[in-house]
């Protein structure tokens, strides 16, 4: 009975994160369209799909919902909210890995002293503003909380303000970007803590009883114990990449680096604090490391899976009645404000100090406004622990929304005040940008790769604000490198005097790149590259095959030259409006032949293209009986032409399309009856269906008519 009762857990835990999965991915993607952080739109889902709305209604078989409400002070179900509980240590381990702390403290003394001044300020605000509203202590457990969730920022959504305005290199942007990091690093500080004081609290202390002296005991240990453990995280980091190393597989070595964060998380939750606090530094620890971005690319398809569960599950923890109580909006809205007003203040008040004018300390204090997961993750474990209840936890999500949506406009006004954001003039305020387009998004993909991976050889700090939208940006010293991916083309923005450095860096990679290409076309041979390419026995697809049509094919082909022939089967794709860009697809055609010729053996050229021209798999195919001279590699002319384009920004199943010809053209049977095919259409059915394999329906058809 027991292994039954468990077996339908599982069976509803699996589909309760089905339905997670799809919602979080649309309402994500929604979000995405209307300009809103993903993060919202995945905590809307949370809330929508969560029991206080959708979840909680009656349908076959869950009389009381798919996501019933919890007990306690769990909106869901334990098992939901132990994947939730996973996904927060991912999150934090991904957050450290991707923070190296040594440069930043290196690099960005203006960015931790304004990081600082942001998180005492808004923590005493946000502890300061609970404390008056709860009619409670400043040192309760409800206000410390509401002061840490009041510290961290999300440089997300500001990272792509800055973009759009071009501003990612400018004083306040670097500042910004830089004092964030901080941020959160002092959140996590802080929440260690005040776990300690909680734990000293649950253990029979009482509030008012906790003098001066036992609080900064308490907070000395706390503090103590992370910085401890951060110290000897760092010191010995690259002893853990070495044995992490010694299992040689990257798979192997990036899994058991997630399996550490875990490891530290369980110490940290034994030792009183809180596990995201072992997972940041497991991160931390390993960002200085050489496996830091093998990591991070082995773990990401992990990461994406389990972080939008997190912030679904984050929404359905949101009581919508206590949402929209008027208790909840007062409260909400007074939080809110002291939560804005104290980062505008606690950031643009050292901002003043540190060189800017009035308008760069407004930017920068704007820009620190959006709050984000961090704020979520510690507002998860202030209900689980109960240490907030569900009307604080609604005005906390309320604060994240709000903060979240009123930063845009915030930080784009600043923005477009005229003028200099500092007193005096400085390097990064007359900035300069620089375009290259490369023929194709794969080869942009490949220079942003190699000049990232030179710049961290070189001492930057490398920071991918946005790995979707090819956002990233490089430091070191007072150079400040803003780099832009928009398909093709690569931007990169810094000040004036540093555009020399730049030019040389990306003349440096594309040198590199090219002689790197070159080596390849020297090692790979093309005879015995394409002696593989004509197997016979591979598979077809025949939805695929059916492109091929007698309406674009021709056995009788006029031209005298592969030019003539090539531009003859795209007059006829033209012609059967398969095509909207002739001359677009003829260059790229001609651009894939100049990498390797498609000139095959046995009398086969398949001249082939991904291109803008096209917004569909488009086949061509022509028969020049007597063949032409075009230097294939057996000696023989060639007289079969397949000419295949795929679009260039659609998916679709080219490789198999090609594979499907390949297949089709290598059958000796097949070959020889489409030479002399008399029609178009009888050259189309035999490539669609093959010689051989028609030979063999015509067999099996007749005996089975021999059978009846």
């Amino acid at each position: 009975m027991e292994s039954e009762s468990i077996t339908g857990m599982m069976a509803v835990l699996a589909l309760q994160l089905g339905i997670i999965i799809f919602a979080v991915r649309f309402f994500g993607r929604m979000a995405k369209k209307i300009g809103m952080p993903q993060v919202l739109g995945e905590l809307i889902a949370g809330v929508i799909i969560g029991p206080y709305l959708l979840g909680s209604l009656h349908l076959p078989g869950f009389p009381h919902g798919v996501f019933p409400l919890g007990e306690g002070s769990l909106a869901v179900s334990n098992e939901l909210y132990a994947v939730a509980s996973i996904a927060s240590i991912i999150l934090l381990f991904a957050s450290g890995l991707e923070t190296d702390i040594g440069l930043f403290l290196r690099y960005s003394t203006a960015g931790g002293i304004i990081g600082l001044g942001g998180a005492v300020v808004s923590f005493a605000a946000g502890a300061l503003a609970g404390a008056l509203l709860l009619n409670a202590s400043f040192a309760d457990p409800r206000c410390l909380f509401m002061g840490i969730l009041s510290t961290a920022t999300s440089v997300g959504i500001t990272a792509r303000i800055l973009s759009d305005h071009k501003k990612m290199d400018s004083p306040e942007g670097v500042t910004i970007l830089a004092a964030a990091v901080f941020d959160d690093v002092l959140g996590i500080i802080a929440l260690a803590v005040v776990l300690g004081i909680v734990a000293m609290l649950t253990g029979g202390q009482d509030v008012e009883g906790l003098k001066a002296n036992a609080i900064l005991i308490i907070a000395g240990k706390a503090f103590g114990i992370w910085l401890g453990f951060t110290a000897l995280g760092l010191i010995f980091s690259k002893k853990i990449a070495g044995f992490l190393k010694l299992f040689k597989n990257a798979s192997d070595f990036s899994v058991l680096a997630l399996g550490v964060a875990l490891l530290l998380a369980g110490v940290f939750e034994k030792q009183g604090l809180a596990m995201i606090i072992g997972a940041y530094i497991a991160g931390l620890s390993l960002s200085k490391t050489d496996i830091a971005i093998v990591i991070q690319e082995r773990i990401r398809g992990v990461y994406e899976f389990f972080v939008p569960v997190f912030f679904a599950v984050m929404g359905m923890m949101v009581n919508v009645r206590e949402l929209v109580s008027p208790t909840v909006l007062i409260f909400g809205a007074i939080y809110t404000g002291a939560a804005i007003v104290s980062k505008v203040i606690g950031c643009g008040g050292p901002a003043l100090l540190l060189g800017f004018n009035v308008k760069g300390a407004l930017r920068i204090g704007n820009g620190m406004v959006p709050r984000g997961e961090v704020a979520l993750i510690i507002a998860g474990i202030g209900i689980t622990s109960g240490i907030i209840n569900q009307q604080l936890f609604a005005v906390v999500i309320l604060m994240t929304l709000i903060t979240t949506l009123a930063a845009p406009p915030l930080l784009s006004a600043s923005l477009k005040l005229a003028g200099s954001g500092t007193r005096n003039p400085v390097k990064g305020a007359d900035s300069a940008s620089m375009d290259w387009e490369f023929s194709s998004r794969e080869i942009a993909d490949l220079v942003i790769n190699k000049l990232l991976d030179d710049l961290r050889k070189d001492g930057f700090y490398i920071q991918v604000m946005n790995i979707d939208e090819g956002l990233s940006q490089a430091r070191k010293d007072d150079i400040v490198l803003s780099i832009y991916e928009n398909d093709n083309v690569v931007t990169i923005e810094t000040a004036k005097a540093d555009m020399p450095f730049v030019k040389r860096a990306v003349y440096e990679v594309v040198v590199e790149l090219s002689v790197t290409i070159q080596k390849l076309r020297d090692s790979a041979d093309p005879f015995n590259l394409k002696m593989i390419l004509l197997d016979e026995d591979g598979r077809t697809r025949e939805d695929l095959l059916s492109l091929i049509t007698a309406e674009c094919t021709t056995v009788a082909l006029k031209g005298e030259t592969e030019e003539e022939i090539i531009g003859e089967l795209v007059d006829m794709l033209a012609a059967q409006g398969k095509i909207h860009n002739k001359e677009t697809v003829l260059k790229d055609i001609w651009e894939r032949e100049h990498g390797m010729s498609t000139v095959m053996e046995y009398g086969i050229a398949l001249p082939q293209a991904k291109s803008d021209g096209v917004d569909d798999l488009a086949v061509a195919v022509g028969v020049k009986k007597e063949g032409v001279d075009l230097k294939a590699f057996d000696g023989g002319k060639t007289w079969l032409f397949i000419l295949s384009v795929a679009p260039n920004k659609k998916e679709s199943p080219y490789l198999e399309l090609l594979t499907s010809i390949d297949t089709i053209v290598a059958d000796e049977p097949t070959r020889n009856a489409v030479h002399f095919a008399p029609t178009a259409e009888v050259a189309a059915r035999l490539l669609r269906t093959g010689e051989r394999r028609s030979k063999e329906r015509r067999k099996d058809h007749s005996s089975s008519l021999t059978k009846k």
